[in-house]
């Protein structure tokens, strides 16, 4: 196995759960229900805080040098797109954003991300994490383009496009740190496991909300 046939499996493994995380049912579940312009940036805020925390700690964590220089660039990007979100808040929206504890409204991606602690399996979610946040970003995208607002649609389709750059990186990580083909299939789990919990965190909160998490045909 190669890195570009693990994406392959993991997509192929993982494609009704990543079509419901990009539905527009997903930005509903994030945000609890209230989809107004504050509590969607504030959503997305702690989603790029949470992945640049998580990512922070794995390189502090992390033996294989190749794989901790991953990790501290993403974290770099993460806190980036944090700090972009948090701006588009409004004065004490922005200052209660800036001042929440690391710990508080974890998302359920990145709790699950906290717990992987080997190189390989940190790998693969590194490359699940991506594939959710793909499909995430594409309905804030969307949400502020329903919402006549150009400059915020624009600064989403920024994050979404750094995306490309990190799905690249995770590839490349795969290729440098899985060398047997058990390596692959732990890898390829841990990807999967990261969309997988993802998703059972989204049925969750729309379930909690009364809604069907199915799509209706």
């Amino acid at each position: 196995m190669n890195a570009d046939a693990l994406l392959e499996g993991v997509r192929e493994a993982t494609a009704t759960e990543l079509s419901r995380l990009g539905s527009s049912k997903a930005l509903y579940a994030d945000t609890g229900g209230d989809l107004d312009a504050e509590t969607v940036f504030r959503a997305a805020e702690t989603a790029e805080r949470a992945a640049a925390e998580t990512f922070e700690a794995w390189a502090d964590a992390e033996a294989n040098e190749t794989a901790a220089a991953a990790y501290r660039e993403t974290a770099a990007e993460e806190r980036e797109h944090a700090e972009r979100v948090r701006e588009e808040l409004d004065g004490d929206a922005a200052g209660e954003a800036a001042g929440a504890s690391d710990e508080e409204g974890v998302p359920a991606l990145a709790a699950h991300l906290r717990g992987l602690d080997d190189t390989v399996a940190r790998a693969g979610g590194f490359l699940g994490r991506v594939l959710v946040a793909d499909e995430s970003k594409s309905q804030y995208v969307g949400y502020f383009v329903g919402d006549a607002d150009p400059q915020s649609a624009a600064v989403f389709r920024d994050l979404r496009g750094d995306l490309e750059g990190q799905r690249e990186r995770a590839l490349d990580l795969l290729d440098a740190v899985c060398e047997t083909e058990a390596d692959w299939e732990r890898a390829e789990a841990a990807a999967v496991e990261a969309v997988e919990a993802a998703y059972e965190a989204h049925v969750e909160a729309l379930e909690s909300l009364g809604v069907d998490p199915k799509p209706v045909c």
